[in-house]
């Protein structure tokens, strides 16, 4: 559906839009960064409302007002733009909607401590936003950013992963029927409020899609070559010199995983202390320890490995270590520095965070939860804050479903990679998991709906879920929260999750054989 804006219609959108940001920046203790995060995500804004805040603003006049005169101009044009584009575009009404929350979410990333002023200027403005939202519905036209309401089955959907086994869960679609945002269950355990639908979350393996698209990027830039061998980069190690960096991006290096191994026979090798196998209490005791990548590395290289560089595929967090350290050594800079430069500042990823060693989330975010036996009785933890140092590049990221679906759109929709880049990050190795073959940082998955582009994460209580259409078309992100344990009883609810939210969405809610989850 097309439809034209006036330039009044303009204005009266990057005035809320504006206006939000200011309110918020006037209300933290840190206005100028609070601003900029928050202008960020007004402007990797996509569609119809993407396009108009992106434009040059010169017919907005919001300096020099107190706040109080900045709420009785910005909440009624809230208002208004929310009935605006509610009867002409449902869909960018909840877009719009959407665009506002993450933004004053961003306002507040840099706030010291929570901030009772801050807090009741954003209660202000979902309020604007929701009270519109409700009259243009009972008005007749479409709601905004029904969840739950126009996409009953994706509600159903959610709420039955909740009694599977998870706390709670957020989801993210993006299809031909326009935005759909929702949540289910709780965000903390003995508490009633939902999970926030774009709350931060410890992405987990989804990292490595990050990470992969980074030394792609730096191919392109002809500063590594996909088939060097790593050790050129990485003298210091010792590694194979068959080991090659594509190698490493598509597991099938066959260097041995820190965090443990799992042989076909049965035998298991521990790594480090991980949240998994014999090792949890210990990591429960130490989770705020800090490992260094070199470290990691070390103890994987002391190992045997598992075959021969390139004769087979076993998933290894070590293999995105090594490309992490391969980034650093080729830019001289950090990774997260690289990650700033090449694709969270390009598209305006505010609430995608590199953590290195700091256990810190930002607000909001549902909690992590992880159970244990001490001295014969059960024990259950909140491990929202621990030190991800201990997987590191492998899976150390922390990201929302917003940011999640801009940067998997994005990165499938060719704005990351050139081309044949890209063709090689999606072209499919066999995995010898059936209907689950890998690229280069990304599953490639065959279902009766077409081939789906997806990696998912698990962090120790939190789990996040990527999928998108080779095109961009169409995605799936979600959040979810549990309680995790040593014996990873949560698999199975995990496994349920991933199949019915990838039959629901590209498949019609039509069943598919289980799928494997690899965290």
């Amino acid at each position: 559906m097309s439809i034209a804006l006036s330039g009044q219609d303009k204005s009266t959108l990057r005035t809320a839009a504006y206006g939000a940001v200011s309110l918020m920046a006037a209300a933290t203790g840190s206005p100028h960064k609070a601003a900029t995060s928050a202008s960020i995500a007004l402007t990797s804004a996509t569609g119809l409302v993407g396009h108009v805040l992106a434009a040059n603003a010169k017919d907005i006049e919001l300096k020099g007002k107190t706040v109080a005169e900045l709420a009785d101009r910005v909440l009624p044009a809230l208002a208004a733009a929310m009935k605006l584009l509610g009867k002409q575009a449902p869909a960018e009404a909840g877009n719009f909607r959407s665009t506002i929350l993450l933004a004053i979410e961003a306002a507040q990333v840099h706030q010291d401590k929570p901030s009772t002023t801050t807090a009741e200027m954003a209660r202000k403005i979902t309020a604007a936003l929701d009270a519109a939202g409700a009259a243009t519905a009972d008005s007749g036209a479409a709601p905004a950013a029904a969840a739950g309401q126009d996409r009953p089955e994706l509600q159903k959907a959610i709420e039955e992963i909740v009694d599977s086994g998870f706390a709670g869960v957020s989801l993210r679609v993006h299809d031909e029927r326009g935005e759909w945002v929702g949540s289910a269950g709780v965000a903390e355990l003995g508490g009633a409020a939902k999970p926030p639908t774009n709350g931060y979350v410890r992405i987990g393996s989804n990292t490595k899609t990050f990470t992969a698209t980074l030394v792609l990027q730096l191919v392109a830039e002809g500063k590594v070559g996909l088939d060097d061998p790593a050790a050129d980069h990485l003298p210091e190690f010792g590694l194979d010199e068959r080991i090659t960096v594509r190698m490493l991006l598509q597991h099938t290096s066959g260097v041995f995983n820190f965090s443990g191994e799992v042989y076909d026979d049965g035998t298991v090798v521990p790594g480090i202390p991980a949240p998994y196998g014999t090792t949890g209490k210990e990591w429960v005791g130490n989770r705020f320890k800090t490992y260094r990548p070199q470290e990691l590395v070390e103890l994987a290289l002391s190992k045997p490995a598992r075959f021969e560089p390139g004769a087979g595929w076993s998933y290894s967090n070590t293999n995105y270590v090594l490309a992490r350290l391969l980034i650093e050594k080729v830019t001289g800079r950090s990774v997260a520095e690289e990650m700033q430069r090449l694709i969270l500042g390009p598209l305006g990823l505010s609430g995608t965070v590199v953590p290195d060693a700091s256990p810190e989330i930002p607000e909001p975010h549902a909690h992590a939860y992880y159970r244990y036996e001490d001295a014969g009785e059960q024990k259950t933890a909140d491990v929202t804050r621990q030190n991800p140092s201990w997987i590191s590049s492998g899976g150390d990221m922390i990201s929302t479903t917003q940011d999640l679906h801009t940067f998997i759109s994005a990165l499938v929709g060719g704005k990351l990679l050139p081309a044949p880049l890209l063709a090689e990050m999606c072209t499919p190795h066999p995995t010898g998991i059936p209907n689950m073959d890998y690229g280069l940082g990304v599953f490639v998955l065959n279902t009766d709906g077409g081939t789906v582009i997806s990696h998912n994460g698990g962090m120790a209580g939190h789990a996040a879920l990527m999928y998108s259409t080779p095109d961009g078309s169409k995605t799936l992100t979600a959040a979810l929260n549990c309680v995790d344990d040593a014996d990873l009883a949560i698999a199975t609810a995990f496994r349920y999750a991933q199949q019915r939210l990838v039959n629901e969405v590209f498949r019609g809610g039509q069943a598919d054989p289980a799928q494997p989850e690899h965290l």
